[in-house]
Order: structure tokens, then sequence, then C-alpha cells
């Protein structure tokens, strides 16, 4: 599935991913491939990605960081937002 989050200020990450898992505002919630459409309010929190394979640092944002132990585990903190998943193709809009 593809994985797109946007802040107001720019695209943080865009890249086929394995999961995504969020930050809802009831707790936290996984996505994977072939998953119902949704969309649904984020709270404060990390969303955490699980890379189909390791990304070097050029392809990623400075607020994505990957993981000391799982180099295709990365997350990226975030205080609100919301998120939107429809035909495989994920977008968080995030605060």
């Amino acid at each position: 599935m593809y994985l797109e989050i946007v802040s107001p200020e720019a695209t943080l990450f865009a890249h086929e991913v394995d999961s995504v898992i969020v930050p809802g505002v009831d707790g936290e919630f996984q996505l994977l491939n072939n998953h119902a459409a949704i969309v649904s309010l984020l709270g404060q929190g990390f969303v955490k990605i699980k890379t189909k394979s390791q990304l070097t640092v050029d392809d990623l944002h400075t607020e994505v960081v990957p993981s000391n132990n799982d180099k295709k585990l990365l997350t990226l903190k975030i205080n609100s937002g919301t998120i939107e998943m429809k035909d495989n193709k994920v977008i968080i809009l995030a605060d």
C-alpha cells in the first residue's frame, strides 16, 4: 500500500509501505494492505511506519526518524491529524 504523510509545510513521507500504526483518538490502530476504507481523526502520538525496504536518509524528511533496531521501522511524532485509506492508498494530514 502507498502511504503519504502531509503537513501544512511539506510532504513528510511518500512511499510504499507494509503497514502503518497511528494514534487514534481512542487508541492506536494499524492499517495493512487491503484494509477497508476508513476516515478517522488522529490524536497526539507517534505514527509508526513499517517500510517494504530500508530507505536511505536522503529519502526521508528530517522529522521521520528511523529505528535503531529495525531499519525498516520509521516513526513520526504528530500532535493531531486525520487519516483516510481507500484503494490501498493512505493519506495522513498531520499537524
